[in-house]
């Protein structure tokens, strides 16, 4: 079990790691079950990009190797009480552990699954800006790691946070990862020549 956390910012964005670990998970070789939660694209998007890198999403969707919660279309809202949004990723979490739970019972230790939050400043926002109830889910989803041995990656935006919000929540992310990942921008800038092709 491990924890992946994947940091960018607004110039340059690292949900190409989400993109590559969905392919390498989902893998012929590998007979591993993914459970992706977005808060910010929809299950269109992923499974055009996978479809361009040759994984066919919707193929392991049905062979139940791929499970997907779209939270975008959720209402976070609510009365404009937190105690709305913390239901929410509490009814978010009770999910995430039943799949979980499904998922090992039927294939025993075999199987090794890993849970994608894409991305996790969007909890905050789901959590009416409560901190507390967006770490409480995090440490929630990491006592599956330790549970059932699943992996856990994370993308979160780093420089969207004043100094003084960001430190707890940031240092609190980075002391459960065992792997950090951080996308920054190239020193030089962005280049006119260099197209990506």
């Amino acid at each position: 079990s491990s924890v992946v956390l994947i940091e960018d910012c607004v110039e340059t964005s690292g949900a190409f790691v989400i993109h590559h670990i969905l392919k390498r998970a989902l893998s012929p070789p590998s007979s591993s079950a993914v459970v992706l939660v977005s808060l910010s694209h929809p299950f269109s998007h992923y499974d055009r990009i996978l479809r361009k890198l040759g994984c066919n999403l919707t193929a392991h969707r049905d062979n139940q190797r791929f499970f997907f919660f779209d939270m975008l279309m959720v209402d976070f809202a609510g009365q404009g009480d937190g105690n709305h949004s913390k239901g929410v990723l509490i009814e978010l979490y009770a999910k995430i552990q039943k799949l979980v739970e499904d998922i090992s019972s039927s294939c025993g230790s075999s199987k090794r699954i890993t849970i994608i939050l894409d991305d996790f400043s969007l909890i905050e926002v789901a959590a009416n800006g409560s901190l507390n109830h967006s770490l409480d889910f995090l440490r929630y989803c990491y006592t599956l790691t330790s549970e059932f041995g699943c992996s856990l990656v994370i993308l979160h935006h780093e420089d969207i946070y004043s100094a003084a919000e960001s430190a707890a929540l940031i240092l609190q992310m980075e002391y459960l990862a065992s792997v950090l990942i951080k996308a920054e921008p190239l020193a030089t800038g962005l280049a006119a020549d260099v197209h990506g092709q």
